[in-house]
């Protein structure tokens, strides 16, 4: 399954939920869904944390 399949299946059950139960799941849906995210792209050394915080470093030292 590649990317694109993926975001389609992930929206089509995002559309599903929010039908079934109502908008509030569904954004519970999808932010769930986005914290899972960012924690595999953390795993797999996508995003490097690291990095991250010398980052926010500069800009609070600014």
């Amino acid at each position: 399954m590649n990317v694109r399949y993926f975001a389609a299946l992930i929206g089509f059950a995002f559309v599903a939920v929010w039908i079934v139960l109502n908008l509030g799941y569904a954004l519970l849906c999808l932010l769930g869904a986005a914290v899972f995210y960012a924690l595999a792209a953390v795993v797999e050394g996508d995003i490097d944390l690291g990095e991250l915080q010398s980052r926010v470093t500069q800009r609070r030292a600014r």
